[in-house]
This record gives structure tokens, sequence and C-alpha cells, in this order.
């Protein structure tokens, strides 16, 4: 896989100099299909932040600076599925963090001490995403691209950081229906930038789809 990566960042870097713009018809798509969603899910919503409330109070959302088209920083919002402070958690023991780094900025399933019960349901059934559709109304995200990393993270694209950065983030995209956190670096790379190729109404609906597919399967999520 890690030739496969290498041969392909060459044809990425002989289109790293091309402008990259945002199609309208991509911006027109994700206000409608983010309006839909959140009317849809509403229910949900108001569920789930009830529960939350009454089991773990408040906040009952997250949210974390990630990376943006451009480099450009935003708050991404979810559902808050561990404990509150679970920065400092992870921050005051060098050796949980370091785990974290080694596993691709996350730590194993069942080894993270910050997620709660109800979290790993969240989880699971990425029901802790739906808040991110109010990120795409705002312009911060798309429905469909490579998922927002934080910032550390960016450095395991080498001299692909434009490249990537040329893209909006996502709520899907190939990755996360590629096989989602059983991906690490550097095959995620090769999935996350390939979007710049193929991206397009007809695929991103496909994601779309295959998303829906994969959430009900629970693949790769943790």
């Amino acid at each position: 896989m890690e030739s496969k990566v290498a041969t392909q960042v060459s044809t990425w870097n002989e289109i790293n100099s091309i402008e990259k713009t945002f199609p309208i018809w991509k911006r027109a798509f994700d206000i409608l299909f983010s309006l839909f969603a959140l009317i849809v899910t509403a229910p949900i919503t108001i569920f789930i932040s009830v529960v939350i409330l009454i089991s773990d109070g408040k906040p009952v959302t997250f949210k974390q600076r990630r990376l943006g088209r451009n480099g450009d920083l935003f708050d991404i919002v979810k559902f808050r599925t561990m404990c509150k402070n679970a920065e400092e958690v992870l921050q005051k023991d060098p050796e949980i963090f370091k785990k974290y780094v080694e596993n691709d900025y996350k730590l194993p399933e069942g080894e993270d001490p910050r997620i709660t019960k109800l979290g790993k349901f969240l989880r699971k059934s990425s029901l802790d995403e739906l808040p991110q559709f109010w990120n795409v109304l705002k312009g911060d995200m798309t429905v469909v691209g490579p998922r927002p990393i934080v910032p550390m993270e960016l450095e395991e694209y080498g001299n692909n950081k434009n490249l990537f950065l040329s893209m909006k983030p996502g709520i899907t995209g190939v990755w996360q229906v590629s096989g989602r956190s059983d991906i690490g670096y550097p095959e995620r790379i090769y999935l996350e930038l390939s979007y710049i190729q193929k991206q397009g109404a007809f695929f991103d609906i496909g994601v779309i789809f295959q998303t829906i597919f994969k959430v009900f399967k629970r693949s790769g999520a943790h």
C-alpha cells in the first residue's frame, strides 16, 4: 500500500498547482441535504440531547478545532461522547497521549477512559455526528469530502498538505466508506486525496448511500 501511495502522490503533485474551486452545485446540494437531514433527524437530536442532559449534564455538544479548506480553523460540533474533562485526561497522561498519537490520533477501541457508556453507543451508531450538519450549513464543511483533522495530524500528509487543504472537509467520504477507523496512515492518505480526482455529483451520491449502509453495519466506528 505504501508504494501505491507514493506512486499516486506523484500524480497528485502534478495537479497541485491547479486552482481548486468549490463547485456551486456542491454548495447548493450541501444546503438542501443538510436542511433535510436536520429536519428528519430533529426528534432523534432532541431525544439524544435530553438523555445526555439527564445522564451527564451539560454541555450536550462537544466542539473541537479542526482544519478546514485552505487551512482555516473551525469548530467541529458533535454530541458529547466523553467525560467533561476529556482533553485534560488526554494531556495529563503522557502514556495515554503517546498511544493516542501512535494510533492515528485516537485510542484503541475499549481503551479510551474518556468515553461514557452513552458515548460508546453514539459513536458505534455514528449518531454523535448529527450536529455536523450545522457545520455544513455554515459552510465550514461539506457533506462528502475528506474527514476534517486536528492541526497536528496534518504532518502525516507531508508534501501533500496543500493538496489536502484544497478540499473542504466532509461529514463522510472515501476513507469513511472504505473502513474508517480500521484504516490508518499511510493508507488513509491515499483514500483521502483520491477524492480530488473522483468528486462529482454521482460519485458523492454513491458515497452517501454507501455511508448509510456502513452506518447500519456499524463498520469501523469507534
